[in-house]
């Protein structure tokens, strides 16, 4: 009698804190170019929590009639973009300030492309200065990763000029 073999489920790449192997492929190249960053660390509160004064009724997934959430307390919408730069100063200590987000795939149900778009008004209406790269693939981190660099480059030669 034969004996039903188990199939073994594919092994996992090893991630280390990272979500997605193209986390940790922009973290390597970061590294990799001596760019100073953080992952996941830094909040930005897109928008505040608040009370909502007037009758609310909300659909509920377990019950067949909605719920009364009349003059309840909303949430906050909060964005964690996946690496921020470090202070990267330049030889006379201009800052570089960017932001990189990766994703992959994105169902089309996500509210990720409304919470970006909020992100990138807050920077605006905030004046952070952040330059920002939304990178899908390893190409485009590879291009985010040059273009930080060559800012940071750029930044130091036109300095440099000035202070000759």
């Amino acid at each position: 009698m034969k004996r039903n073999k188990r199939k073994q489920a594919p092994k996992k790449k090893s991630l280390g804190k990272f979500k997605s192997s193209i986390e940790k492929y922009c973290s390597d190249k970061l590294r990799e170019a001596g760019i100073k960053f953080t992952y996941e660390e830094t909040q930005f509160t897109l928008m505040e929590s608040f009370r909502f004064k007037h009758k609310y009724f909300k659909m509920t997934s377990k019950k067949k009639h909605m719920s009364d959430r009349s003059n309840s307390v909303q949430q906050p919408i909060r964005y964690t973009p996946d690496f921020v730069g470090k202070t990267n100063k330049d030889f006379v200590g201009n800052d570089h300030k960017w932001i990189i987000e990766t994703k992959g795939y994105l169902p089309s149900h996500h509210d990720f492309p409304m919470r970006w778009k909020l992100f990138l008004k807050h920077i605006i209406d905030n004046d952070l200065g952040y330059d920002v790269y939304l990178a899908k693939n390893k190409q485009q981190v590879d291009q985010a990763v040059a273009e930080i660099l060559k800012s940071i480059n750029d930044e130091s030669d036109w300095t440099k000029r000035d202070v000759l």
